[in-house]
């Protein structure tokens, strides 16, 4: 179950042009091993996590104000923060259901320009921001 209606090709407004996630480099990547279902096997990923909800949407403000993805993850996140939030690339398998689901479901895009999940995704761990950077 995709987090907050970003599955399948109901997208509305995403940004599109990449194509990375789509039909298309699905079947460029078949011959593979067949796993590439729904943006492949890894993605290369950046978060945000916060413990409490609050502090996670006073994050998300701040990016919104126009604050790079990295900054606001040293000042607010309680999880790698001194990283900028990067994760670095994470396979399928290796991250908790809600988590895994949005960050397959996202775009790819930069810290110049960050496509992230509004609202944040819950998780055991607390409220996560989540950006991602690469796909695989």
């Amino acid at each position: 179950m995709p987090p907050k209606g970003k599955g399948g090709d109901s997208k509305g407004g995403s940004k599109g042009g990449k194509g990375k996630g789509s039909g298309e480099a699905s079947e460029a990547s078949d011959s593979k091993g067949g796993k590439q279902a729904k943006g492949g096997t890894a993605v290369k990923v950046r978060h945000i996590l916060c413990e409490k909800q609050s502090k996670a949407l006073e994050a998300l403000e701040k990016i919104k104000g126009g604050m790079k993805f990295n900054e606001v993850a040293a000042t607010y996140s309680e999880d790698k923060a001194r990283q900028g939030g990067d994760l670095g690339w994470m396979t399928r398998g290796s991250m908790v259901g809600p988590f895994q689901d949005a960050a397959f479901a996202l775009p790819v895009s930069s810290l110049a320009n960050p496509v992230y999940t509004d609202p944040p995704v819950k998780t055991k761990f607390g409220y996560h921001i989540i950006m991602v950077e690469g796909k695989k």
